[in-house]
């Protein structure tokens, strides 16, 4: 009889044991959240697998490369130079485009102009494009312009408002773009880009991050809004993006700041009253990505709160293909 009692007593206590060890409800997952170099080293593959490499031969003309998306980019290779002298022989190049908010969220390039007054606006892009040159190692510089035919069957098709915008790189390593020529309207290539037939004619003179690209318009009147990451999570270790629903797959908004409280903050004012969006959480997980997506209607001074429970770990195609699938 003693030895069934206490059979039964040591059941009960495993019972007991199991049911307080159950996290089920998922409001208390126990995660490490990664270290600030641990998820920029992420986006950091995003780019390193985005990256096209070539060899060419300087001092011999006109050097043309096509991309593996059709893009033909044309650098004139007589005006190549090497610490202010004139380059000949092999030479490497390095190619990036970017078409799709998928793989401009993976390598942390989202489409943010700066205004006239220096805020930032999203932009409907025709392409991101980053191109460099070396020799040994060593960068090159150029003193001719080069140039791209772009498909317009890469976005969203021929549009009249597109113009060239240069990549401007912070302290921080954040990029964002800046409008070649201020005040261009895109009409008969004047603003570095000419649309005829099913192209995009660019023209630009610097290596280095270059994008075709249009401000996304709005009427309604316009709001700030706010995120709150997971407890654990901030600026250093992930990020917010924001997509814009019925703007195609060629735009990504992020939310660029910081603020003492500890949200993340669109903080010039540009999201419309109403805008149906995505707004989407990322950060790094074992070598894989995590992340939440939530469907939104924006209203006056919205705050957007994740939860780890709301998020998912994936493979970077998983979480390219999840963007994309944002219409």
């Amino acid at each position: 009889m003693n030895t069934k009692f206490k059979t039964i007593s040591l059941l009960f206590l495993l019972v007991i044991t199991l049911v307080s060890c159950d996290n089920s409800d998922g409001d208390d997952i126990k995660i490490t959240p990664p270290t600030s170099a641990t998820f920029k080293s992420i986006s950091e593959k995003g780019v390193k697998g985005n990256t096209q490499k070539f060899t060419a031969t300087a001092g011999t003309g006109t050097i043309t490369i096509t991309s593996a998306k059709g893009v033909k980019l044309n650098i004139n290779g007589n005006c190549l130079t090497k610490n202010g002298n004139a380059v000949t022989g092999q030479i490497d190049i390095e190619y990036i485009e970017l078409f799709d908010k998928g793989n401009m969220l993976i390598t942390n390039k989202p489409t943010m102009g700066i205004t006239a007054d220096g805020k930032k606006n999203l932009l409907i892009s025709g392409g991101e494009f980053f191109i460099k040159a070396t020799q040994g190692g060593v960068e090159l510089q150029t003193s001719c312009s080069m140039s791209m035919i772009v498909p317009t069957t890469l976005t969203d098709g021929l549009d009249n408002a597109m113009t060239l915008w240069t990549g401007v790189v912070d302290d921080a390593g954040e990029l964002a773009w800046r409008e070649a020529k201020a005040g261009a309207d895109g009409a008969n290539g004047k603003g570095g880009v000419q649309g005829e037939g099913n192209n995009y004619y660019v023209t630009f003179g610097n290596f280095g991050w270059t994008n075709v690209d249009r401000f996304y318009s709005d009427p309604r009147p316009k709001t700030t809004i706010l995120a709150d990451a997971p407890d654990g999570y901030d600026n250093n270790n992930s990020a917010i993006y924001l997509s814009y629903d019925g703007e195609g797959n060629n735009a990504l908004a992020k939310l660029d700041t910081y603020t003492a409280a500890g949200l993340f903050s669109e903080h010039y004012g540009q999201i419309p009253i109403g805008l149906k969006c995505h707004v989407i959480f990322v950060t790094e997980d074992n070598g894989q990505w995590r992340y939440a997506i939530k469907a939104v209607t924006v209203a006056a001074n919205d705050i957007y709160t994740f939860t780890l429970a709301e998020t998912i770990v994936g493979t970077e195609a998983q979480l390219v293909a999840a963007i994309n699938a944002i219409q």
